[in-house]
C-alpha cells in the first residue's frame, strides 16, 4: 500500500452541520486547540440558523450548500474540497459534540496500515448504548460487513472515521449521497474498492445542546432502511481508485 509519510501528511476534519448553532463554534475551537496542525472544512449543509456564522468565527473554513443534502453529500463537497486543496487525510467529525477530537490523532496513527479507520462505539472503549431496532441493526450490519471486510469491525455506522489518501481520492469522485451512504455503503464501496478498514475503540462524548435528529419513530424504521442500504451498495458498481486518479 503506498502512503503519505505520516510526518508530512496534510490533515482536513470535514464537519456535516444541519442548524447547529448552538454547537458548532465550540466544536470547531476544540479541535482548532486540540490539532492545530489541521484544517477545518464545516459543510453547512443547508442550515437555516447561524451555523455558517458561528463556524467562522471560530475559526474554520465554511462550505454551505444551498439545499440539504444529507450526511453523504456534505461529506463528498469535503472529499472535494481536500483533493482541490491538497490535503491527503480526511477526518470525519460531527458538528454536536459527540466526536473527541483527542481521539483524531489515534484514527490517523492507523492509516499506515489502513485506508479507512473506524471510530469505534462498541469496542471496548467508553459506555455508549444503542437500544432496540437502532441496535438489532447495528449487530448484523456489523457481522456482515465484518465478512465483507475480513476483519472484526463493532461499530460500522459511526460517523466518526478517517480516511487516508486512497479513500480520499476514491470517495471525491463516489462518495454515495443517499441516506446510510456516509456509513453503510461508504464502507462497502471502499471495501469493494479493494481499500483496507480497520477500527478503533473511541470514547462518545454527550451532545453539547440542542436537539439530536434520532427520534423513536426514525429507530423504528431504521432496521428496514439500513437493510437496503446495505443491499444498494452491494449491488452497485465496483468502485476504483484508479479510475478515480484518472477522471
Amino acid at each position: 500500500m503506498t502512503q503519505v509519510a505520516t510526518a508530512t501528511r496534510r490533515i482536513l476534519i470535514v464537519m456535516p452541520a444541519l442548524n447547529e448553532e448552538h454547537n458548532v463554534g465550540a466544536v470547531v475551537r476544540s479541535v482548532r486547540e486540540t490539532l492545530p496542525e489541521v484544517g477545518v472544512l464545516v459543510v453547512d449543509d443547508g442550515s437555516d440558523d447561524e451555523t455558517s456564522a458561528r463556524a467562522r468565527e471560530a475559526g474554520a473554513n465554511v462550505a454551505r450548500l444551498a439545499v440539504n443534502l444529507g450526511v453523504g453529500g456534505a461529506m463528498r463537497t469535503g472529499f472535494r474540497y481536500a483533493v482541490a486543496n491538497g490535503y491527503d487525510v480526511v477526518v470525519q467529525v460531527d458538528a454536536d459534540g459527540q466526536h473527541d477530537p483527542a481521539h483524531v490523532r489515534e484514527l490517523v496513527a492507523q492509516l499506515d496500515e489502513a485506508d479507512l479507520v473506524i471510530g469505534a462505539r462498541f469496542a471496548g472503549r467508553g459506555q455508549y448504548q444503542a437500544r432496540g431496532p437502532r441496535r438489532w441493526a447495528m449487530v448484523v450490519l456489523a457481522f456482515v460487513i465484518s465478512r465483507l471486510a475480513r476483519t472484526k469491525l463493532t461499530d460500522v455506522t459511526s460517523g466518526f472515521k478517517a480516511s487516508g489518501p486512497r479513500a480520499v481520492r476514491m470517495f471525491a469522485r463516489y462518495y454515495p449521497a443517499e441516506y446510510l451512504g456516509d456509513t453503510i455503503e461508504a464502507l462497502v464501496l471502499a471495501i469493494r474498492g479493494g481499500l483496507v478498514v480497520r477500527q478503533v475503540p473511541v470514547e462518545m462524548r454527550v451532545r453539547a445542546g440542542g436537539q439530536p435528529s434520532t427520534t423513536p419513530i426514525r429507530a423504528a424504521v431504521y432496521l428496514l432502511r439500513a437493510g437496503l442500504a446495505l443491499l444498494l451498495a452491494l449491488v452497485r458498481r465496483r468502485p476504483s481508485v484508479e479510475a478515480a486518479d484518472a477522471a
